[in-house]
């Protein structure tokens, strides 16, 4: 069956009493987090959900992102996942860009109320039909009378399974649409990648967030593909995940740089290093350079290599990888992965010279690559061209084949692997009565990689402003890893003769 769901349904079938899903002291196994997708299915097929529909998500490393998830798949809808930290006006956004026509949030916390922001989102909408607030509590559930056996949703292989958004740095968000073989196929990606194995499945640990294309596919979907335990943490803290990792006997860690940056700074003489050492397997890094030294510490510390990647939200996302087994060269994101093409072009889609020292933007071409952005033709026919997918971010090859980063794609910020695109940021502090004008930009920044900063241009008439006041405002009307936390002011930006602000002169 082409469904992404029928990798649950194999592993469910094939080690039903095996434990799917860890959170705390809590445990789920294949045949429960099976019949539990199945009655999140019979709920959306109740309210009228049908194939090719799209269903939004909205919730953290928990057991219910997976149920949900599966369930939807199994409905024969698309999966939309949204990040948790997104406000009101964004989620609103996200929904009706989406043609989201059922939406599910978890209730969330004091500190963090996803659900109260997702109703008041769905007030927003048109086209979205039925909002489900999945409680914290285990009672009460959306989905809880519905009938825990059904017949997954056959569908074709260039169906679209999920739609993951992506800024660029022009415009609002995109939804880059995934078909259910990019999907599951870079999921099985694995078994090459990493010698993923059923019958000696690992267990992984769940910090990177589901609804990000890295978590979702190297760790949940690789993992069910496998038939692995998956051992969730809602949120990343560095002497927990080391805990967890210990106690849980963790073969597979995935994670940003920031995060094993925090792994080797929580080690102290509390936290038994040899166990860590003797369990872990694998240990994967992506969503920006890491640094050599932490190549190194974490080798002599876990006695494990990190394996660099690289991919994007479009690429499902994995592109290319460090080879398993091999001594891995520090600083470049590897080859392509089995099935993968990659390339060096030019603005004209030419190929850069053969050379290790020539430089070009990477090009993707695969069984990975989307099949389109939502509703922007004009933005996919720029993006794809004969199946390859150009990246924007730069790079040389040497020649071996291993590909190294040299440069992002125009503009970007990546905050603690969280990318963000300053064009979306701008917009907003443009709507501030004080601001004149603004450029968005990163600056170095020790455990996040780059933190976010607005240089602003003041109106004359709103000299009382103050750099608080702007990053206080910020704050309230985007997510918690967008907001700008530095502000300058300045009397003029420079630019070029045509007005364009010369970002790289701040």
């Amino acid at each position: 069956m082409a469904n992404l769901a029928a990798l649950l349904g194999s592993a469910a079938e094939k080690h039903p009493e095996r434990t799917a899903i860890v959170l705390g002291a809590g445990r789920l196994s294949y045949a429960q987090l099976d019949g539990a997708s199945n009655q999140v299915a019979n709920l959306l097929v109740s309210h009228g959900v049908r194939p090719g529909d799209k269903v939004a998500l909205s919730c953290p490393n928990l057991p219910y992102f997976t149920i949900i998830y599966f369930g939807i798949l199994k409905a024969g809808a698309a999966v939309v996942p949204l990040n948790v930290l997104l406000k009101p006006r964004e989620i609103a956004y996200h929904l009706d860009d989406s043609d989201a026509v059922a939406y599910f949030a978890f209730e969330g916390t004091t500190d963090l109320p996803i659900g109260e922001a997702a109703a008041k989102a769905f007030d927003e909408t048109d086209g979205c039909r039925s909002l489900f607030v999945v409680p914290a509590a285990a009672t009460g559930l959306p989905w809880a009378d519905q009938p825990a056996d059904f017949e997954t949703v056959d569908v074709e292989d260039d169906d679209t399974a999920v739609i993951l958004y992506t800024s660029g740095t022009t415009g609002q968000p995109k939804g880059a649409e995934l078909r259910h073989r990019n999907m599951r196929d870079n999921a099985l990606a694995g078994k090459d990648l990493f010698a993923a194995d059923m019958e000696n499945p690992d267990t992984y640990l769940c910090v990177l967030p589901l609804f990000h294309s890295f978590g979702q596919t190297v760790i949940q979907n690789g993992a069910i593909a496998f038939g692995g335990t998956i051992v969730m943490l809602p949120r990343f803290d560095a002497r927990a995940a080391l805990d967890v990792m210990i106690e849980e006997t963790v073969t597979f860690f995935a994670g940003v740089p920031t995060m094993y940056w925090g792994l080797l700074g929580a080690l102290d003489d509390g936290v038994d290093v040899s166990a860590l050492a003797a369990n872990l397997r694998v240990a994967v890094a992506g969503g920006s350079a890491l640094p050599g030294e932490v190549h190194k510490d974490f080798k002599t510390r876990f006695g494990v290599t990190i394996l660099e990647g690289y991919g994007l939200s479009e690429t499902s996302p994995v592109a290319s990888f460090s080879v398993y087994g091999q001594e891995p060269r520090v600083g470049s994101i590897g080859v392509p992965i089995p099935g993968v093409e990659m390339r060096l072009i030019n603005d004209d889609w030419s190929d850069v010279p053969d050379d290790p020292d020539a430089i070009g933007e990477i090009a993707i071409k695969g069984h990975n690559v989307m099949k389109g952005y939502h509703r922007r033709p004009e933005a996919t026919h720029e993006a794809i061209r004969n199946g390859w997918f150009r990246t924007g971010d730069l790079a040389k090859k040497d020649t071996d084949g291993y590909y190294y980063i040299v440069d992002r794609a125009k503009d970007m910020i990546i905050r603690g692997g969280f990318n963000v695109y300053p064009r979306e940021i701008e917009e907003l502090l443009m709507t501030h009565p004080a601001v004149s004008l603004v450029a968005v930009i990163g600056v170095p920044h020790d455990s996040h990689g780059e933190e976010i900063k607005a240089v602003v241009v003041k109106h004359s008439d709103h000299d009382d402003v103050t750099e608080d006041d702007i990053v206080a405002w910020a704050e309230e009307h985007l997510a918690a890893y967008k907001y700008p936390r530095l502000v300058e002011f300045r009397d003029t930006l420079p630019m070029t003769a045509t007005g364009k602000i010369l970002k790289r002169e701040i």
